[in-house]
């Protein structure tokens, strides 16, 4: 059992998700950066302003005024240390006693600042000490703290804290600032870079456009100017197409010479046969009659492979039936047969017209043959068939109101010089030429019973 095909993902989407994702990414890199720089100015800026109350408590430590020095803190001006557990507290120790002596801010009342020199909090140059500690209502607080020898009036562990929650909101209000804008930046990168996407590759699609035009036979080389790294392309691909056509032209005029070199010592054999009533001249003329029966199928059927190879094979249906049905009115017109054709303007198929004309004129002919009034033409589009990578399908369906076919003998009729009627004309190739020919273009021809109660031929043609 075949593999699933997977489709691979286009150029255009390729270069679109990864520009995008790379652009994410960076962006992503971009605000933790942003977001890490803003919270260590954040902190810096506040350890700053709880410096600036630490220098003042120590200007009262070192102040030769007994009142300050005894009660430290009056020249603060911020209220929120008078308040009780406000979140904003200042503490002193005395370091040189045997019983280290406390002063404390009255916002702290009867609770005490952690040392961050005991939390492990390395000091910065001078020594000084900044960092996190929870506080005596459990929320965290930022503390800065410095050692402070004061000569004959001691040492001294000074720190200043405030709770960290005004350092957070400053920065989660920036980060929500910073997302909004990465978003809308991020949106406009992706749009900008879509819009260069599609701009970059419009030669691309051009050229595109180009083979399609030639596959569909609406052109013969790829016109246009294209970028200086496609251009070569371009070329190639006009030089492959001419390659492509003067290999079918020399094939055909090949198998052209071929049919005449063959035909011509046949016919000599059929007509030196015709003089001579002997019974080896009637077979003589019997097997050359089928040798260049045989001759012609398989020159026809090299002509038709010739021509499939070919790029740009695509003909219009409605004309090509058309023309069919006004013959075959007058081949049977002493039968009164009416021909009804269905088939839209703009149908195409992937063939040459000679090839399309050959197969409907033989499936036509054969309903003409056996019908008893009626023959009609119809031309619908198909889905893909089984295996066929997607491509449309046209289905030509020629139904006749005659006898039918039986189900045992649709196999047969098909089979190559195989008459199922010996009182009908012909060779016993038309059907098989058909299938054959059918095969030959990537289709298929199918007998199956009519609605109009004879036979129903549908011939299955790639799309053009």
């Amino acid at each position: 059992m075949a593999a699933p095909h997977r489709r691979s993902l286009s150029i255009a989407t390729r270069l679109f998700l990864s520009a995008t994702t790379w652009s994410v990414l960076i962006l992503l890199v971009a605000g933790v950066a942003l977001s890490a720089v803003y919270r260590r100015n954040t902190e810096q800026s506040f350890d700053e302003r709880l410096g600036v109350y630490l220098r003042a408590l120590v200007a009262d430590i070192a102040s030769r005024n007994p009142q300050l020095r005894d009660s430290p803190g009056r020249r603060l001006g911020e209220p929120r240390f008078q308040v009780l557990l406000s979140g904003w507290y200042w503490q002193i120790t005395r370091l040189d006693t045997k019983q280290p002596q406390i002063k404390t801010s009255r916002s702290l009342f009867a609770a005490r600042l952690p040392s961050l020199k005991e939390a492990g909090v390395a000091a910065r140059i001078g020594g000084a000490r900044a960092g996190y500690a929870m506080g005596p209502d459990g929320s965290l607080l930022r503390i800065v703290e410095r050692v402070i020898d004061a000569d004959n009036d001691g040492v001294y562990l000074v720190q200043v804290a405030a709770v960290a929650k005004e350092i957070d909101d400053r920065i989660w209000r920036f980060e929500l600032s910073l997302s909004a804008t990465f978003v809308l930046l991020a949106l406009a990168l992706a749009g900008t870079t879509a819009l260069q996407v599609r701009y970059g590759l419009r030669p691309l699609r051009r050229l595109q456009d180009g083979v399609a035009a030639i596959r569909r036979g609406e052109g013969e080389r790829i016109e246009g100017v294209y970028p200086e790294d496609l251009a070569p392309l371009a070329s190639e691909l006009n030089l492959l197409i001419a390659w492509n056509r003067e290999i079918v032209e020399r094939a055909q005029t090949h198998v052209g010479n071929l049919a005449h070199a063959l035909k011509t010592p046949l016919s000599v054999i059929v007509n030196e046969a015709a003089r001579d009533p002997s019974p080896l001249a009637s077979k003589v003329r019997e097997q050359a009659q089928s040798m260049r029966d045989q001759v012609t199928y398989y020159l026809d059927r090299a002509r038709a492979a010739a021509r499939v190879n070919a790029l740009g094979s695509a003909t219009d249906v409605k004309p090509a039936v058309e023309a069919l049905v006004r013959t075959f009115e007058k081949i049977y017109d002493d039968r009164a047969l009416e021909f009804e054709t269905k088939v839209a303007d703009g149908m195409r198929v992937r063939a040459e017209r000679q090839d399309l004309q050959e197969m409907l004129g033989n499936l036509i002919d054969n309903a003409g043959k056996w019908a008893r009034s009626h023959v009609s033409i119809e031309a619908q589009p198909e889905q893909a068939l089984e295996g066929a990578a997607g491509r449309a399908f046209l289905v030509l369906t020629i139904d006749d109101d005659g006898p039918g076919l039986p189900a045992g003998s649709r196999e047969a009729a098909l089979a190559r010089g195989r008459r199922l009627d010996e009182t009908k004309p012909g060779s016993g190739l038309g059907l098989s030429i058909v299938a054959d020919l059918a095969t030959i273009h990537g289709g298929s021809l199918v007998l199956d019973d009519s609605p109009a109660g004879g036979l129903r031929a549908s011939l299955h043609l790639p799309a053009a």
